[in-house]
């Protein structure tokens, strides 16, 4: 059972597939979960389209197994999956999925969030960033907004957007060890 308690400290965390927020903000995670605060994190796709041997449903199932293993490292209180299409997330998100993203920023008021640069070079990456703006500018949510890069060494845009900088000294180790609960990843990248 999930806690909905709306007073509780929340951060929210977005990430277009499965390891992303690991990858990002993982020690950071770490880090404000072990000092009690609540962090969710939204995931928009299975990342079904790195293993085209398995099925989808296959796939999908693995990836929730292991985010909920990686989900137990770090303290994150609760992972959700949209199910969305790699490479078609924007034709793929319907009126039920932008309700969804609404209604947890409206009931858990986030003192933070987290999401993919908009100088991101994967698609998927920019289509959350996109995304998830457009939905922050319709409630007019007023907190702090902060991004995270994947696997963009450069950035090529001077923005005045906040900036944060937390020290994951203590908390490196429980991102490295949340990264390799996901084992059909490091298949991939071997």
């Amino acid at each position: 059972m999930t806690n909905n308690n709306p007073h509780e400290r929340t951060i929210l965390v977005f990430g277009a597939h499965n390891d992303d927020q690991l990858i990002g903000v993982g020690g950071t995670i770490a880090k404000y979960a072990q000092e009690g605060i609540n962090v969710r994190v939204y995931i928009f796709s299975y990342g079904e389209s790195s293993h085209p041997h398995y099925k989808k449903r296959t796939i999908a199932k693995i990836r929730q197994n292991e985010c909920a293993k990686s989900d137990k490292v770090l303290g994150i209180k609760e992972t959700v999956f949209l199910g969305l299409k790699e490479g078609s997330f924007e034709e793929e998100f319907t009126k039920k999925h932008k309700h969804q993203l609404k209604e947890a920023i409206e009931t858990y008021n986030p003192e933070k969030i987290f999401l993919h640069s908009r100088d991101d070079p994967h698609p998927d990456h920019r289509a959350v960033h996109k995304m998830v703006n457009r939905i922050l500018d319709e409630l007019d949510y007023q907190k702090p907004v902060y991004t995270y890069e994947i696997w963009n060494p450069f950035t090529f845009r001077e923005t005045n957007a906040p900036k944060l900088v937390v020290d994951i000294t203590q908390t490196f180790p429980k991102k490295l060890r949340s990264f390799y609960c996901h084992e059909s990843k490091r298949m991939t990248m071997i």
